[in-house]
């Protein structure tokens, strides 16, 4: 039976409810988290209630050209299959009395109570015509069984297919296997067949017309043929070319400057790096994360312009154009918006926005339209590119406070480090855009320690130390091969002493596959619970963004030792300066987790680190 069943407006008004509220408010998650979230194309949502509560399904329909959702709730172990059906009934019936001037809806209990008992009725005749069907598709089986048959003979069937042991339920299936094969219905002695089926096998199309699903051999022996040369090719010694000759890097001359011959311009240290070189903090300038980023929206307007009017040109007239605008279709249905969501969908995949998210987009898109009344002079690919727009500037505003500096002072008021945890796989970055945090965060007159936590990567403590060495900081050391936990936490307690406003704790990197060192990395956040943990992932991947965060947030959840797991935090986005307009990491990254962009690397300096500008990348994505 149905736990609760609410309808509300979009704007958050309740005009009727069946049921109490539920432990753990499962709707309000179902808001937070899918609705807002752009992922209302989902089938279900699945809720469980923290502390061993009860488990819930819930499934909604929309009433778009209202502005009305209709919301109902189960437990997931009933698996009720009425829902769907008694929610289009509720929208349909509640469509008709619903007026906007009106609060309340009590004389829907009784209209209500009637469609659940159809919607009931209903799903127990299907059930029951299922049932039905299953007993007359059986009753042919259990009658074509006659001792000695080729095709009833699950011995002989298991003959002709070569010993794979598979029964297959369909007699006339396996009789056109054996048909294929050389025609062995006609064949009654099992011993002949079991002598002909290396034979059969072995010639492969010679036996007669082969099935379009049969096991062609000659074209595996020509692939083995091929195989073999390359392989022979290759193993056979001879080598008729000659070795090119070793190729000598030569220093790049720019323009009609004098070459240099020296390419090494760091400065002598011993291998501690105890001689002090020169502080490059005073010299980089101010940080591109206190700089707001201008947006000139003119150009990309006039762009856009120019290319609406090449399409409408190409393809019909003025007029033409405007008799559609006026006489089109009322209401959006989905094949109307099927063409603009497909040219949708392929600009933000050109985007490196991953397909499954582009296509979930599409989809929220269109059910958040489905229904509603297109205005004159409209175009449907207008309306959905606006609809596009305003969901894309819904995911990628944060939905928390991402201001850093506030919380570290927080954070200072209360007697403690503020600690930040950066993590990612190998190569992405983390530590240059650790010294980047560190640097944007002395500017501010913020006292900063980093932690060498990455005791795995040869040469990694070194890399933080010279980081350290040029911005003048501390850095807490314990060298390799040392637990990372225990060394993050002694940082931590080192700061406290000291007096250190922010510990930044660098990791070592880790593919999210890795079960012995994402074990590791659950160790130190929730040994040392820190305040932010950060995953820096590169802007140049696609596809690949969604199966990182999504195994780090699982991982980080599954090999947790506490009830409440910490899972990521916030995004850095690095080398955002070499994708030109494939912006579509970032959309990806942020739809997967949840999680904000709280910074965009974009360069190789300290001061190249920066806010994600949304509006920008909004535009970049939909140009």
């Amino acid at each position: 039976m149905l736990e609760e069943l609410l309808i509300f407006t979009r704007g958050g008004l309740i005009l009727w409810e069946l049921g109490k509220a539920l432990k753990g408010s499962p709707i309000d998650a179902l808001i937070r988290s899918c609705l807002l979230e752009e992922r209302s194309a989902d089938d279900a949502f699945h809720y469980d209630v923290p502390a061993g509560g009860a488990a819930y399904t819930l499934k909604w329909a929309f009433d778009n050209d209202l502005g009305l959702v209709f919301v109902a709730v189960y437990q997931r172990i009933l698996h009720l299959l009425y829902v769907d059906d008694l929610l289009a009934a509720v929208r349909r019936e509640f469509s008709q009395i619903y007026d906007p001037k009106r609060i309340t809806y009590d004389d829907f209990n009784e209209t209500f109570r009637q469609l659940q008992k159809e919607a009931e009725a209903r799903a127990e005749e299907m059930r029951k015509s299922k049932q039905a069907g299953r007993a007359s598709t059986m009753a042919p089986v259990k009658k074509q069984t006659p001792n000695g048959a080729a095709r009833g003979s699950g011995k002989q069937r298991n003959n002709n297919s070569g010993g794979s042991g598979k029964d297959d339920s369909d007699g006339d299936s396996g009789e056109g296997r054996s048909l294929a094969n050389g025609g062995l219905k006609g064949q009654g002695n099992g011993h002949k067949e079991k002598s002909q089926a290396p034979n059969l096998f072995a010639k492969g199309k010679e036996n007669g017309a082969p099935e379009a699903g049969a096991f062609d051999v000659n074209k595996l022996q020509k692939l083995r043929a091929k195989g073999g040369k390359k392989t022979d090719t290759s193993a056979g010694g001879k080598v008729t070319k000659a070795e090119p000759k070793k190729i000598v890097k030569k220093n790049r001359v720019w323009d009609d400057s004098p070459s240099e011959s020296k390419l090494d311009f760091t400065d002598p240290t011993n291998e501690r790096g105890d001689i002090p070189i020169e502080a490059a903090a005073a010299d980089q300038g101010e940080s591109m994360m206190d700089k707001e980023e201008l947006v000139s929206s003119d150009e990309d307007e006039d762009d856009e312009e120019v290319e609406n009017e090449k399409t409408s040109t190409k393809k019909k007239g003025w007029f033409s154009s405007m008799i559609q605008s006026i006489s089109g279709n009322a209401v959006l249905e989905k094949s109307n918006l099927q063409p603009a969501l497909k040219a949708l969908k392929d600009r933000l995949m050109t985007k490196n926005v991953a397909e499954e998210i582009a296509e979930k987009l599409c989809e929220s898109v269109a059910a958040s339209l489905e229904g509603k009344k297109l205005g004159s002079f409209t175009r449907v690919s207008t309306t959905v590119q606006a609809a596009m727009e305003e969901a894309l500037l819904r995911i990628l505003t944060p939905k928390r406070s991402i201001d850093i500096l506030r919380d570290v002072h927080v954070a200072k008021e209360q007697g403690r480090p503020y600690v930040v945890v950066f993590v990612g796989v190998n190569g992405v970055g983390k530590s240059t855009n650790l010294s980047k945090v560190a640097y944007w965060l002395l500017q501010h007159n913020i006292s900063v320690m980093l932690a060498a936590c990455d005791t795995f990567r040869s040469g990694a403590v070194e890399q933080l130390r010279t980081h350290a060495r040029r911005l003048q900081i501390p850095i807490f050391e314990k060298g390799y091969e040392k637990d990372p936990a225990v060394v993050a936490k002694e940082a931590i307690q080192e700061a406290k002493r000291n007096s250190s406003d922010v510990v930044l704790v660098d990791t070592a990197g880790r593919m999210q596959d890795n079960e012995p060192l994402m074990r590791a990395l659950s160790k130190l956040i929730n040994l040392n619970s820190p305040d932010l943990v950060l995953f820096v992932g590169e802007a140049l991947v696609g596809n690949d963004a969604v199966d990182q965060l999504t195994k780090f947030d699982q991982k980080l959840a599954d090999l947790s030792t506490v009830p409440n797991a910490r899972l990521i935090d916030g995004i850095l986005l690095t080398k955002f300066d070499t994708i030109d307009d494939k912006v579509g990491a970032a959309l990806s990254m942020v739809y997967v987790s949840g999680a904000p962009v709280m910074f965009v690397g974009c360069g190789q300096s300290y001061t190249d680190l920066k806010k994600l500008n949304v509006k920008s990348i909004v535009k970049t994505l939909l140009k």
